[in-house]
């Protein structure tokens, strides 16, 4: 098949080009910033800004002929220019969707989140019937349901739509990546490992899945061409102990209501990129029922929200990387350089 794949530097973009040129499919990739120096015949880069009026031109050119669309691309800095990410995330589905309808796609996987469901009464899992509203503070949750109504409106014409809903995607090679968006510039690597104890809300629960284990779901997706939306996360959730453990750190139990007013002083001081809309998702949110994915696609995640998690930690502590923009390697020395180049990477023109 001749797919095309948005936002195909990301962390989900390099696990998904992983499996689909091991598939043998002809994949063309886009992003605002391509990777320099790809000799991969199977993989045709393109540079497209979602976010500008020119990009519907050329997301149709790139859309003409293609089987399927995957659409990823998505943005989550500077934290503080919330109209930069909506242009991105809403309105680049938007000009994603009608150029998918003039190209005569006949397939677009949008990929969706968890951050679309409306707040938990408890926690059991939920399947893809429960509701989609969001939380009302977070502007990545009210996104991502303003991107789904987005596709409900498409819905219903000769563009057959799916949705992947999954919990937070960790691989090893995003480490230099959330090293750059969570770990002020000056801090190196190795200082994770030093951590005595780690302050959070005992309660936090978090769903979780390996991005090669996601990949897997869009490979059967693609295949089988299936409506409607399907929840992707481990088994069991991330917990609180579990990352404290993952760090080699003492879980002190701090609560939410307490740790929220510090994390939202410190991203309004701009100490660090972390909205904390983050963290009322994470306490609102429901864990997720994956069965449809199981019945209808045949899929079953490989690794543990404990073993992701694992992986991303030792990730993060060892600079782990991917030849992407996205992906680059970070270290202080890098971090301080754009940081007095461009400013923090919550505040920072795009560039």
């Amino acid at each position: 098949m001749r797919i095309v794949i948005t936002g195909a530097t990301g962390n989900m973009g390099t696990a998904l080009l992983r499996r689909l040129t091991a598939d043998g499919h002809d994949l063309v990739g886009l992003a605002r910033r391509i990777p320099e120096g790809s000799t991969d015949p199977r993989v045709a880069w393109r540079s497209v800004d979602l976010t500008t009026g020119e990009s519907a031109y050329e997301l149709a050119d790139a859309f003409a002929g293609a089987d399927a669309v995957v659409h990823l691309a998505w943005g989550f800095q500077p934290s503080h220019d919330v109209g930069h990410l909506e242009r991105l995330g809403v309105d680049g589905t938007r000009r994603v969707i009608r150029a998918a309808v003039v190209a005569g796609v006949p397939h677009l996987v949008h990929q969706s989140s968890l951050g679309v469901y409306s707040p938990r009464s408890d926690d059991t899992p939920v399947d893809e019937s429960w509701p989609t509203h969001g939380v009302r503070t977070s502007p990545y949750s009210q996104h991502k349901v303003a991107a789904e109504r987005l596709c409900d409106e498409a819905e219903g014409g000769d563009l057959t739509i799916t949705r992947l809903r999954p919990g937070i995607i960790g691989q090893r090679a995003a480490g230099s990546s959330l090293l750059r968006y969570g770990v002020p510039a000056p801090v190196p690597a190795r200082a994770l490992g030093l951590l005595p104890v780690l302050p959070l809300d005992r309660r936090l629960r978090i769903p979780v899945v390996h991005a090669d284990d996601v990949a897997d779901a869009y490979a059967r997706v693609l295949d089988q061409r299936p409506t409607g939306a399907f929840n992707l996360a481990a088994p069991d959730p991330l917990t609180a102990v579990a990352i404290a453990a993952a760090f080699g750190a003492r879980l002190v139990h701090v609560p939410s209501s307490v740790m929220r007013p510090a994390m939202s002083a410190a991203w309004h001081l701009r100490l660090q990129q972390v909205d904390p809309g983050w963290l009322d998702m994470a306490f609102a949110l429901p864990l997720l029922d994956s069965g449809r994915a199981r019945t209808e696609l045949g899929w079953t995640p490989t690794r543990t929200a404990v073993e992701t998690f694992a992986e991303v930690v030792d990730g993060m502590r060892t600079g782990a990387s991917a030849p992407t923009p996205v992906l680059r390697p970070r270290t202080v020395r890098s971090a301080l350089r754009d940081a007095v180049r461009h400013g923090t990477v919550g505040r920072r023109e795009r560039s």
